[in-house]
């Protein structure tokens, strides 16, 4: 008699990969690292299990956008009180967070429920070599 199987969390262990977002386009990073997170790079995976794998993201002040995005993008944020709206463009997000650019990304290509809540907060993003990881011993993972 054949049986359904569903991962879980008791039954996987979660591994670390390392990523190194120099020079790299961000879309791509952003795309790697959702599927990533997610668990699409492994033969288990289902929409509705949690059995992606960390992501640690290094060099994240040297991705790259293509075109003139780098000032023609814009983020929008909003405080909910009258007048409270920001925009901020790509260029000066990353001159004050850069690892910021690389966060909202990914957490755009997750999905919108809890199950993308809990996957987003096992992404790791550092602006240069620097992590705090090492004891992880994390793969390198090339794009």
């Amino acid at each position: 008699m054949n049986k359904t199987f569903l991962a879980s969390n008791t039954y996987l262990e979660k591994k670390w990969y390392l990523i190194d977002a120099d020079g790299q386009p961000l879309g791509r990073v952003a795309s790697e690292i959702a599927k990533i997170l997610m668990g699409k790079h492994k033969v288990d995976f289902h929409p509705a299990s949690d059995i992606g794998d960390y992501v640690i993201v290094i060099n994240a002040k040297n991705v790259t956008l293509s075109g003139n995005k780098e000032f023609d993008k814009t983020y929008f944020a909003h405080s909910g009180r009258p007048g409270g709206s920001r925009i901020e463009t790509v260029q000066s997000l990353r001159a004050r967070i850069p690892e910021r650019i690389i966060e909202k990304a990914v957490k755009g290509m997750l999905p919108k429920t809890s199950l993308g809540r809990t996957v987003f907060r096992r992404l790791k993003v550092f602006k240069d070599t620097n992590h705090l990881h090492t004891a992880q011993k994390p793969q390198l993972f090339t794009i």
